[in-house]
């Protein structure tokens, strides 16, 4: 046979023979068409060669797994195409050429493939300078394939500069990357780069289920969707998984032989979790978790399974025809939409947020199921809780009786404390409906059992009216950190009674919130809401102090005595404008008298 005729995978009959290939090796694609989810860039290369504007050198980056090094030999392939009736660069590759089989298997003497990894020094890049001035030795073009090429060192680089720009016509150079971001500019700006994407979930089950056949397995439709998640858009790694798969059930894979092999649990089960933890259901909920590990799942696993159909729910929820992804199971699909027309995006958006933090958790953990179990207790407990927004609602309804008027101290107005307090607060469920919270106190609260408040300092002599309001209050209680902080960070947005929404400057600390809703507290007597706001605000009292001096230095530059002070002193400056208060003038200084000054010349 040929050597032409040996290119692409081998009859399974015939593998059988001899040594075993990995499917990943077996099934490599050795031409343009049968690359999957790579479109766009297959696109742009049929036009480029179609018009002969074939450029010197490509960028070829994406996740591993991908096919960033089997397009490089399929482009280097490309660039080589030569048969009987065919002699110059084309993309359509039905037809083996004479060089075709050597490129694919990497042994070709004029496609030079290097591993950056492996060399990553100035005089490994020396010897590629130093051979592309040698015509090729059978093919049309001398194609450097330098893979993983970020690990080059910055003399690497430069060295490559100069030869990478102005190659000789017969040299072509096809660099492959997993670490774009680390590839100087000034080399990216000397080729044509493509981004291979991850492969569709849809691409891989269809992919995979496709070698199954050539192969002759069985393979669960529910086991293809495991696997094609698993490998997170990566070809070789999904074929890599299909093979431990088969060698795992004997020749069949199944879904359960799949998931006891990723230590995965099962997709249904996880629904099941799902639905205990948004009923709140704790019991059922660590229940379901401990019988998923008991079968192998592992814990941090189940969480981010968890995390993934939680993502899933709130996905369809916006976008109903994600249910169409053919690695969804059934389950996923009927019941993820059941989740998403019942859920609110509050609980699924806080959901999301606790697991992201309670995965790590469990994965850095010694004691990973006790972890797991506490994340699942923090999660159904706050299914229902109501957001900070929707509490504050309630609280300030709490406040308020049911005919409008504002209580005293948490008494009825009007009732001088004898008669019962009732407050209502709605608080919304899970669900979307609301629950109605009922505080009631049956019977007066005889007065010796009345706590005595903390005391407080209140300056009523200050109102509240404004930051520099605050900056006062700080003056009277000797907190001059405190003042400092308030005048440099906080800018005013507005101010209401008992509340204050601010912004704060870039470099406020953390707790300066805080921190000024409890001085206010301490300062009046009195609860104040301090909120963030996202409005750019008003000035700090220090940017409003530094407008009002440089104003006061312009007023000054502008008093015609000061002008004329400054013409008649050459280089005199104003270095502070002073204005102080008339002060109160005692009725032993009022009867001193003031004698006129005397006129002269000199004055």
């Amino acid at each position: 046979m040929s050597e032409a005729g040996n290119l692409g995978p081998k009859n399974p009959e015939t593998e059988k023979a001899g040594a075993y290939r990995v499917l990943a090796r077996k099934y490599r694609p050795s031409n343009f068409s049968e690359l999957i989810g790579q479109e766009p860039m297959v696109r742009t290369l049929t036009n480029a060669f179609a018009t002969g504007r074939i450029a010197q050198a490509w960028m070829l980056t994406g996740v591993r797994g991908v096919g960033k090094t089997t397009t490089a030999r399929i482009l280097a392939r490309a660039l080589n195409y030569k048969t009987a009736t065919v002699d110059q660069p084309s993309v359509d590759l039905s037809i083996p050429g004479e060089h075709c089989q050597a490129i694919m298997e990497g042994r070709h003497v004029d496609v030079i493939e290097m591993d950056a990894a492996s060399h990553t020094g100035i005089d490994d890049i020396r010897d590629i300078i130093d051979r592309v001035r040698y015509a090729p030795v059978s093919a049309r073009y001398k194609v450097y394939i330098i893979d993983e090429v970020h690990m080059l060192s910055t003399q690497a680089f430069n060295g490559l500069l100069k030869t990478l720009e102005e190659p000789p016509p017969h040299v072509k150079f096809i660099f492959a990357t997993t670490e774009i971001r680390k590839v100087p500019i000034t080399v990216l700006s000397r080729c044509q780069r493509f981004d291979l994407r991850r492969i569709d979930a849809g691409a891989l089950v269809a992919h995979l289920s496709s070698i199954a056949a050539k192969e002759g397995i069985s393979v669960d439709d529910e086991a293809l969707a495991m696997i094609a998640r698993a490998a997170e858009g990566s070809a070789r790694d999904s074929l890599s998984i299909l093979d431990q798969a088969i060698a795992h059930g004997s020749g069949a894979v199944s879904a359960e032989a799949v998931r006891a092999m990723l230590g995965l649990a099962d997709r249904a089960r996880i629904i099941d979790l799902f639905e205990h933890v948004m009923k709140g259901d704790v019991a059922a909920a660590l229940a379901e978790f401990r019988a998923q590990y008991d079968t192998g799942a592992d814990p941090a696993a189940v969480l981010t399974d968890l995390a993934e159909f939680n993502h899933l729910v709130t996905r369809l929820r916006f976008v109903p025809a994600a249910a169409d992804d053919a690695s969804l199971s059934e389950d996923e699909r009927r019941r993820g939409a059941e989740f998403a027309s019942a859920l609110s995006v509050r609980v699924l958006a806080r959901t999301w947020q606790m697991l992201l933090k309670g995965i790590p958790e469990v994965q850095s953990s010694n004691r990973p199921v006790s972890a797991g179990e506490m994340v699942l207790i923090r999660l159904a407990h706050a299914a229902d809780l109501p957001t900070l927004d929707e509490a504050l609602k309630s609280l300030e309804g709490a406040a308020t009786v049911p005919n409008g008027a504002p209580r005293a101290n948490g008494a009825p107005a009007g009732n001088g404390g004898g008669a019962s307090a009732v407050a209502q607060a709605r608080m919304p469920s899970s669900t979307g409906g609301a629950q109605t919270m009922r505080l009631v106190e049956a019977q007066p609260t005889p007065a010796a059992f009345v706590p005595a408040p903390e005391p407080v300092v209140e300056t009523p002599a200050v109102p509240v009216k404004s930051l520099a309001d605050i900056a006062a209050l700080a003056d009277a209680n000797r907190d001059i950190a405190f003042k400092v902080l308030l005048k440099r960070c906080v800018r005013l947005v507005r101010v209401e009674p008992g509340r204050f929404d601010v912004s704060l400057t870039d470099d406020a600390p953390k707790t300066l919130l805080n921190d000024l809703t409890a001085k206010l507290r301490a300062w009046t007597g009195r609860n104040w809401l301090v909120s963030l706001s996202k409005e750019q605000g008003g000035q700090t009292l220090a940017e409003m102090e530094t407008t009002k001096r440089e104003t006061a230095f312009s007023d000054a530059r502008s008093d015609p005595t000061v002008a004329a002070i400054l013409a008649r002193f050459p280089g005199a400056k104003i270095i502070d404008v002073r204005i102080p208060d008339v002060p109160e003038v005692e009725e032993t200084e009022a009867e001193v008298p003031v004698e006129p000054a005397a006129d002269d010349d000199e004055t």
